[in-house]
């Protein structure tokens, strides 16, 4: 016999999930904010942008921080794309069942939607700064790639680069004027795209969810 209900008493409510987000440093800004508006119980963590530039490191990095994480939340949240790694950062998250990835390759897509796949067919040469890129371009592009000791490596690294686009999520007035900046650097076609979360904002909610129906699909049919 149910007791609650013998003694008059309303089921006690369930917690809301507890969520952990593993997110790339170059959007932890962006998924802290999707995250708040949901309204959700959550923990970040967060995975060196830098590794961009070394793109191999990220799939053991991002391993290191599910095994920390694997019995403490109800969904774990990747935040990454496949963002170079050959496939290797998608076998390590399939390990986990109650881990997911956002759709999508890159940040650039996540962010752009429809506006990057129209720029890829138009100028498949398109080099991509966020908000996060143009506030960090000196450190993360420009000496990250050398080019601050050996700038004639520019037309090398860049040599089938023809345009750069921003997408800008919610920029400070400097960031547009870093951006412009980075592609007359560049010697690259300036263009830009307002963003904003609302792709991101989808896909996060898409992954997540479909992770917590699957869990209660498992428990119903025990």
């Amino acid at each position: 016999m149910d007791e609650t209900y013998v003694a008059g008493l309303p089921p006690a409510p369930r917690p809301s999930p507890l969520i952990g987000i593993i997110a790339c440093g170059a959007i932890v800004r962006e998924l802290t904010a999707v995250a708040r508006v949901q309204g959700w119980r959550f923990e970040l963590t967060a995975v060196p942008a830098q590794l961009h530039n070394r793109p191999a490191r990220i799939a053991p990095a991002v391993a290191a921080k599910l095994d920390a994480w694997a019995h403490r939340f109800d969904v774990i949240l990747v935040g990454y794309g496949d963002c170079g790694t050959g496939g290797a950062l998608d076998e390590v998250v399939a390990r986990y069942p109650h881990a997911v990835m956002i759709s999508g390759p890159h940040c650039y897509d996540f962010y752009g939607g429809e506006t990057f796949q129209l720029q890829q067919e138009a100028h498949f040469g398109t080099f991509y700064l966020t908000d996060f890129l143009a506030r960090h371009f000196d450190g993360l592009v420009w000496k990250g790639l050398g080019l601050d000791r050996f700038p004639e490596l520019r037309d090398d690294y860049f040599r089938h680069y023809t345009h750069l686009m921003y997408l800008r999520q919610a920029p400070a007035p400097a960031e547009r004027v870093r951006a412009q900046d980075a592609a007359a650097r560049l010697g690259l076609i300036y263009a830009e795209a307002e963003t904003g979360l609302g792709e991101l904002d989808a896909r996060v909610i898409a992954a997540v969810d479909g992770v917590l129906r699957s869990k209660q699909a498992v428990q119903h049919d025990r």
